[in-house]
């Protein structure tokens, strides 16, 4: 590996260890065994690398559930599956988590990293409609992203809210699926 996949993989794990708000440059360096002018020729920014740092993350926690999930597309099966596979690996990525509330918390901040956290959502949302639903990324259109995605996401990022609050007592993939059924169900009840 060079210097910017060293960088890369130094910031992933800083990240993971002290999130966006308490990882320095020389953190960075440290971990990845490189210098800070590296950082700056690289990457530009530190919170640039950050942010690369964290999408890369999130891609590699993607990856993990694009096989092996039960249940047809678009099923509640797929559903509880996916949820299922989010609870098993919080102890991984709880601390991704955490580090991405820093900077949603953190109003007026770290412009920079905000303004490339904001634009990897849309990657995000178009990955979660394609796990859950079996649609290829490619043929989702801007409306399916915000509509269907931005909904998966809120989702995801209420699960993994009540995760970081309390693990005891957030929803179990069971009750989320459950919670899902009852919640169509309602939507489609006839009125009158």
């Amino acid at each position: 590996m060079g210097h910017r996949e060293d960088l890369l993989e130094g910031a992933k794990k800083c990240l993971a260890e002290k999130g966006f708000v308490r990882t320095t440059a020389r953190d960075i360096v440290s971990a990845s065994g490189t210098n800070l002018a590296s950082i700056g020729y690289h990457y530009g920014s530190k919170d640039a690398l950050l942010a690369q740092a964290f999408i890369g993350l999130m891609e590699e926690w993607g990856a993990v559930f694009q096989n092996g999930l039960d249940g047809a597309d678009g099923s509640l099966e797929r559903f509880r599956s996916l949820w299922e596979g989010v609870l098993e690996q919080h102890e991984k990525s709880g601390p991704i988590w955490a580090a991405s509330l820093e900077v949603a918390l953190g109003r007026g901040q770290r412009p920079e990293l905000r303004t490339i956290l904001a634009a990897s959502q849309a990657e995000g949302r178009r990955g979660l409609i394609s796990i859950l639903t079996g649609t290829p990324e490619d043929q989702l259109d801007e409306r399916d992203v915000r509509t269907l995605g931005g909904f998966y996401q809120a989702l995801l990022n209420g699960l993994m809210i009540q995760w970081l609050f309390d693990p005891e007592s957030a929803a179990t993939a069971e009750e989320f699926t459950e919670g899902m059924r009852r919640a169509a169900e309602a939507m489609t009840r006839p009125q009158g």
